[in-house]
This record gives structure tokens, sequence and C-alpha cells, in this order.
């Protein structure tokens, strides 16, 4: 199972909601691949919105109880990633555990709309 790290946490709830989506059809890319993701974003964004914190600083243990059972960690460069809190603790347990980053252009799943599409990503 990969780890799907995204940028989610922002001050506007569009901008929240646009993270979430993108995270959303990056994760369903890669599984149309065979590929096992959990995406932290995709999990948290629903419950979240029944009255929790959307902060790295909320989310942190949970996620990185998640990130522990993962193979690999794929970091989605959505724009914002690398000023991320989250997404930077993520890349540095990842590496401090011999984890594999890999970084995913998001442009290169925006190219593979269809279930067909999603195919010939792999």
């Amino acid at each position: 199972m990969i780890y799907l790290a995204s940028p989610y946490s922002h001050p506007d709830a569009t901008v929240r909601e646009v993270r979430f989506q993108q995270a959303c059809r990056a994760a369903a890319t890669l599984m149309r691949c065979g590929i096992h993701v959990f995406s932290p974003v995709a999990h948290s964004h629903p419950i979240a919105q029944h009255g929790l914190p959307t902060s790295w600083e909320f989310w942190r243990a949970v996620d990185l109880e998640y990130l522990r059972q993962c193979e690999a960690l794929v970091v989605l460069r959505l724009p914002g990633w690398e000023r991320s809190v989250g997404v930077r603790a993520e890349i540095a347990l990842a590496r401090q555990w011999g984890m594999p980053v890999i970084e995913l252009d998001p442009a290169a799943l925006d190219r593979r709309q269809t279930p067909e599409a999603g195919r010939e990503f792999c």
C-alpha cells in the first residue's frame, strides 16, 4: 500500500475542497492501476466537516500511524506541496524510516480523465 501525501490545510474552504477532489482523483487513478492507496486527505476531509480541525497538528498522529503501515510515500505535487507542513513532515519521516519517496505530477493524471486512459497511465 502507498501513502498519497498532498497539501490540504488552507484558510479558504474552497482551496481545501479543490485539494480534496484532486487527491481523490489521483487515488482513483492509482487504484485503477491496481495500486492500493491510502490518501489521508480523502479520509480526513469528510470527517473534518463534522466539526474537527483541518490542521496538521490535529491529524498528525492519525496520519503517521497510517504512514507506518505503507510501503512507499507518493507526493502529489499540487500547488503548495513544497510549503505544506504536513507533506514536509511526512517526507522527512518516510526518509527516516527508509521508505521510498516518489513525486507524482498531477498533470500526468489530468491528461487521463477516463477509466480507459487511467489504465494507460499504468
